[in-house]
């Protein structure tokens, strides 16, 4: 249980490094979009390698079901944001937009984090240990989280301890999300996979519907090569553990 409330911390604590490379970097577009790229691709190796794995396919269309219902909360859950002015955190964040709800990019920041940290404690409960390479992308992909919400913030005229205060609270979720999926691991031995393959498909969608395109977008074609980097550096770590 300390385990996984540890462990869900420390992957969320990655936001206060984003908000530490607000300063050199908050406004270089072409370099939140090359840490979203390396990002992207350690979580597309999450997906395939942890989330929904070919051996959990086979379990039949309930896999299926389960993964196209997570994307389609994703889906849902982010039109919601986009309408409340999350969806120009990246142009913001690079100060080139005019300003976005700092809620939105809160709440944004929260709809990605809490399935996986869930997934994490579901995971070390039934697992017995961490998975390195689900650790690493989440932990990864929440540096260019962190960098463009407090960029994005900082336009708005949020003060930094108040922004640190957000990330604190999220973090603070994060930890009980994962504390909670460890907790329910004896209710869900039977519907784990069901769980990861939710998680796995919000992913995806996530990935799909605005991180690789942004960080494209703003990062230029190097942003293919770090995509790839970041998949074989978390495949890599899916062998050694």
């Amino acid at each position: 249980m300390v385990a996984a409330l540890f462990w869900g911390l420390f992957s969320s604590a990655a936001l206060y490094l984003g908000q530490l490379l607000a300063k050199p970097l908050g406004r270089s577009e072409r370099a939140v979009g090359l840490m979203m790229g390396f990002g992207g691709g350690t979580l597309l190796a999450a997906v395939a390698y942890e989330l929904i794995p070919e051996s959990n396919i086979t379990d039949g269309w309930q896999i299926i079901a389960a993964a196209m219902i997570g994307a389609l909360t994703y889906y849902v859950g982010d039109r919601i944001i986009d309408s409340r002015g999350g969806e120009a955190r990246v142009a913001v964040a690079a100060g080139k937009g005019k300003g976005g709800s700092g809620m939105a990019m809160f709440l944004g920041a929260l709809l990605d984090g809490i399935p996986e940290a869930f997934i994490l404690g579901l995971g070390l409960a039934l697992g017995g240990s961490i998975s390195l390479a689900f650790l690493a992308a989440i932990f990864v992909s929440n540096i260019p989280q962190g960098l463009a919400g407090t960029t994005s913030l900082q336009e708005a005229g949020t003060p930094d301890r108040r922004i640190a205060v957000m990330w604190t609270l999220l973090t603070i979720a994060c930890g009980a999300a994962s504390g909670l999926g460890y907790l329910m691991a004896d209710h869900l031995n039977h519907v784990g996979t069901y769980a990861s393959a939710f998680a796995g498909g919000a992913v995806l969608m996530m990935l799909a519907d605005s991180m690789i395109p942004e960080s494209y977008r703003h990062g230029g074609r190097l942003v293919g090569l770090l995509t790839v980097v970041g998949f074989l550096a978390s495949g890599v770590l899916t062998v050694l553990q």
